[in-house]
């Protein structure tokens, strides 16, 4: 059976409690004072930039899935990572030196990794790359699938350092190259296996995971980036055959695609910006998927002033469902419709979902700094989520959460990581050929 990375990070940290091992707690810090929303925002971003800079492993570039000294680095992460080095540079956070020498590290590092179908020692396999990777060796971690979603995570922060750095300087132009070498490498009608989707993934030990990317979810840039690629890339049939699956519900007064767990109204969007364009299949609703996902947030909300499995805090300032750890373990959380809801809350949640709509996100972000700050925050920002009703904190900080949070709020602030990424010739492509028009 294949069992998602989530159910395997969940089992692995109970056999950590189990055999006596103790996950490194990160210690709470007192929160900052902020006089005003802007400067909440400036904190958020600069404390999240310092988990991508101080948990990388600065010989390789690879970050860590989480705050511990045994975590092993997610490629996912190392995607959002990439990005804000970028934002790190504009913010005053590093020199733009710094930045893009740790940048071609990592990208080296892929770029030069063993590939191949063995079960250890490489790092992907026909250009797509594996979801946990060792953080000395950059190799295989576990026995951990090859990831799709992953690797378009890791692609997408990687085409945004090639559109950010882009002066003539050999450093600059070098992360350009290996940019492109890296996008041109993905063998994407494999990773179909022989349907017109993607699959989630494959495994060396008994090959492809039997559950393929079809209806809305996080997958969107994965997508836009097959179908956008210069070399093989996947017919514009792969958009229409991805949209088949969708499905369309009203929560609380609102109609929009069902994905409970808020974070798949959230990854593609760190990168795409998808105000004001419409495929095909939004066209006739004459809806873009950033008002799709402002839907849903507001839906949430709703469901959490409603508050139907009588939970304790949730409310109007009081809210953010989405995949997380726990009070029993990492689970994919979401609502509406209720999907493992139990009273678990995330703040990436609300941080990453600012743009879409910034009055409730920033009235719940100020809630989270005034009344859980003191539980809450470290050096890093918030930790990965609460439950009020079991009062039980997470002890670890999520790479990939401190990413989306980051991303979205330069988006909301500036825009600059969508200006960005429209700009570069696999996404003008993939959006494009995915038939994608102005609303």
């Amino acid at each position: 059976m294949n069992f998602p990375s989530w159910i395997l990070m969940a089992l692995l940290g109970w056999a950590m409690v189990l055999s006596g091992e103790r996950i490194v707690a990160l210690d709470a810090q007192p929160p900052p004072r902020v006089h005003s929303d802007e400067e909440l925002l400036e904190r958020i971003e600069r404390s999240a930039f310092d988990y991508f800079r101080l948990e990388c492993n600065p010989t390789n570039g690879l970050i860590r899935d989480r705050s511990t000294p045994q975590s092993k680095c997610s490629i996912a992460a190392v995607g959002f990572g990439l990005s804000a080095w970028c934002i790190g540079v504009e913010r005053g956070y590093v020199s733009r030196e710094e930045a893009a020498e740790r940048v071609r590290i990592t990208l080296q590092t892929f770029l030069k990794g063993a590939q191949g179908d063995a079960t250890e020692g490489v790092i992907g396999h026909r250009g797509w790359f594996y979801h946990f990777l060792e953080m000395e060796t950059a190799t295989r971690a576990w026995k951990c699938e090859l990831s799709s979603i992953d690797t378009a995570l890791f692609l997408a922060g990687a085409v945004d350092c090639a559109r950010f750095f882009n002066r003539f300087s050999e450093p600059e132009r070098g992360i350009r190259r290996d940019v492109d070498q890296l996008l041109r490498r993905v063998d994407w009608h494999w990773m179909c296996d022989g349907a017109d989707v993607l699959s989630m993934g494959w495994h060396p030990e008994r090959g492809f995971i039997p559950r393929c990317w079809v209806g809305y979810n996080e997958a969107m840039i994965l997508y836009l980036l097959g179908i956008g690629a210069a070399e093989n890339p996947l017919p514009p049939t792969a958009w229409q055959a991805w949209t088949r699956g969708y499905v369309w519900g009203t929560h609380h007064g609102q109609e929009y695609l069902d994905f409970p767990p808020l974070f798949g109204h959230q990854y593609s969007h760190c990168w795409i910006d998808f105000r004001g364009v419409v495929d095909h299949a939004m066209r006739g609703r004459r809806l873009d998927y950033f008002e799709n996902s402002r839907r849903a947030v507001l839906a949430q909300r709703a469901y959490c002033v409603a508050n139907p499995g009588k939970f304790l805090g949730y409310g109007p300032l009081l809210w953010g469902i989405t995949a997380c750890d726990g009070p029993g373990g990492y689970s994919a959380r979401g609502a509406p419709p209720a999907e493992n809801d139990d009273g678990t809350l995330a703040p990436t949640a609300v941080g990453a979902s600012l743009p879409f709509a910034p009055e409730a996100c920033l009235s719940t972000l100020r809630n989270l700094h005034e009344h859980w700050g003191d539980r809450l925050w470290t050096k890093y920002g918030y930790r990965d989520a609460f439950n009020p009703t079991k009062d039980w904190v997470a002890e670890d900080v999520l790479g990939i959460d401190q990413g989306a949070m980051m991303l979205m709020i330069e988006n909301h602030r500036t825009g600059a990581v969508w200006k960005r990424m429209m700009g570069h010739p696999v996404i003008r492509r993939g959006m494009r050929r995915a038939g994608f028009r102005r609303l």
